[in-house]
């Protein structure tokens, strides 16, 4: 079975996947996670730029020694993790993007943010340097979940904002990828990518009837894809 590498999104940590973890590792799967610069686990980190993210995930393959590992995006972690791979080569096998952005080569990921969003980001950036987390119910998540979250959350470093990504857009297209849409209730700012992912060849899309979360909200079958894959 292949070596599994979680990585959170934006305002998230290594703590989102708390819940999946002990279900990889209970079918013999080697699963880790990254902790990114400047959020999360992590918050006290400055100078924060979308290579030092791709820094992050390149140091944890490297030092796990992984060898065709699944490497796995949540949401803005599409973008770290596209040039990530790019740079670990045979280190890492699949990808896997968890209702996840995703970038063209020289795009940013303000680039697929709507307009209105990308200017009120952009403000946010330039008053206080950082994004602030919005309230979990923006993922779907309610209740007891959505407490959790945004007991969790932190600001995410306004550097990655408008960094663009660089890859090698023929390389990446020869990895096996899965898409993994989440669609109850889906967030709109990933429309974007998910209608990228319609007319690109080459995809697995798997659906889940959950949120943008579904680390948290439907951990089980989460775990379920992500063994799929690892057992590739």
């Amino acid at each position: 079975m292949r070596d599994v590498v979680l990585v959170h999104g934006a305002w998230h940590g290594a703590w989102s996947w708390r819940r999946v973890l002990p279900l990889l590792w209970a079918e013999g799967a080697r699963a880790v996670t990254v902790s990114l610069s400047g959020v999360g686990e992590r918050p006290g980190v400055t100078g924060v730029t979308l290579q030092t993210h791709v820094d992050d995930v390149v140091a944890v393959v490297r030092a796990e020694e992984c060898r065709g590992a699944v490497l796995v995006a949540h949401s803005y972690a599409g973008v770290s993790v596209t040039a990530a791979a790019d740079v670990l080569g045979d280190a890492v096998g699949p990808l896997v993007y968890v209702d996840a952005v995703l970038p063209e080569p020289g795009e940013c990921w303000s680039s697929l943010s709507p307009p209105d969003t990308k200017a009120e980001r952009r403000a946010q950036i330039a008053a206080d340097g950082v994004l602030p987390a919005p309230p979990a119910t923006v993922f779907g998540l309610t209740g007891d979940d959505a407490a959790w979250v945004d007991r969790r959350q932190t600001t995410h470093p306004g550097g990655v904002y408008d960094d663009p990504v660089h890859f090698d857009a023929a390389r990446w297209s020869a990895r096996p990828r899965t898409y993994v849409s989440c669609t109850a209730p889906p967030l709109a700012s990933i429309d974007p990518s998910r209608a990228r992912v319609a007319g690109q060849p080459g995809w697995s899309m798997v659906e889940l009837a959950t949120g943008h979360d579904p680390m948290i909200s439907a951990p089980g079958e989460l775990a379920a894809v992500l063994l799929d894959v690892a057992r590739s």
